[in-house]
């Protein structure tokens, strides 16, 4: 099997900037899980050594991530960050069918002891706009654009409105499984059948921001692979 090569996750590259397509389950930063260079800042430095992320995506969230080249580039977009200048857009497969017409969460964020979250009036504002893409048998394609960058906010925010995404299990998401939503569907005898994403199904879809010349530029990255796969069974089975 080919090794996963840093260059074949870039979607945009300058002099100052590269922005990759993360894949699942990868971390972004160096962690006790992520063995030497097994993480986007290790092979980013090995790209480039001057390389520094400039945000940060869950391990098992994909899609798009900004690395900057240099100092100056790195201030720059940390700047838009702090100010909210950096729009964030995300897409994800949410259990049920529901009908987000911009669609606002502002609840505050509290991080618990375990890695997870919860909703408590003494941890930090956070909001986040949702909005329905495509409505299937039992399952809605969503964007979601959050105004701030907390932990888990996506996903906490999505369990308040009671639509955890799928696979979400730490804040009450579902699997899916073929048998659910395929007629006449046939498990071959003695065979156990796993879920179609074994993942939080949620894509960081594109990031508008400024380059240090003034330019707006707009970055989309292309779901992988097992996000793909999701999308297309429940577009043929609606």
């Amino acid at each position: 099997m080919k090794k996963l090569q840093f260059k074949d996750l870039i979607v945009f590259e300058d002099e100052d900037y590269l922005i990759i397509n993360k894949p699942p389950h990868m971390s972004t930063l160096d962690d006790r899980a992520s063995e030497g260079k097994d993480n986007i800042i290790g092979m980013a430095k090995d790209y480039l050594e001057s390389a520094q992320v400039c945000h940060r995506l869950d391990k098992e969230t994909s899609g798009i991530l900004a690395i900057a080249k240099n100092p100056e580039a790195y201030r720059h977009l940390a700047i838009q960050f702090e100010k909210r200048q950096v729009n964030k857009v995300y897409h994800a497969v949410i259990g049920g069918i529901q009908e987000y017409k911009d669609t606002l969460v502002d609840r505050a964020i509290l991080p618990n002891r375990t890695g997870t979250v919860k909703i408590d009036l003494k941890g930090k504002p956070a909001q986040t706009y949702f909005k329905t893409l495509k409505i299937y048998k039992a399952h809605t394609l969503i964007e979601a654009r959050p105004v701030t960058g907390r932990m888990h906010q996506i996903r906490i925010h999505l369990a308040v409105l009671g639509s955890p995404i799928v696979q979400d299990e730490q804040y009450g998401g579902k699997p899916v499984f073929l048998s659910q939503i395929k007629r006449h569907f046939n498990l071959k005898k003695y065979e156990e059948e796993r879920p179609l994403i074994s993942r939080v199904a949620l894509h960081a879809h594109a990031l508008h921001f400024k380059l240090l010349n003034g330019e707006t530029q707009i970055v989309e990255a292309p779901y992988p692979k097992d996000m793909r796969a999701l999308v297309n069974q429940l577009e043929k089975n609606t």
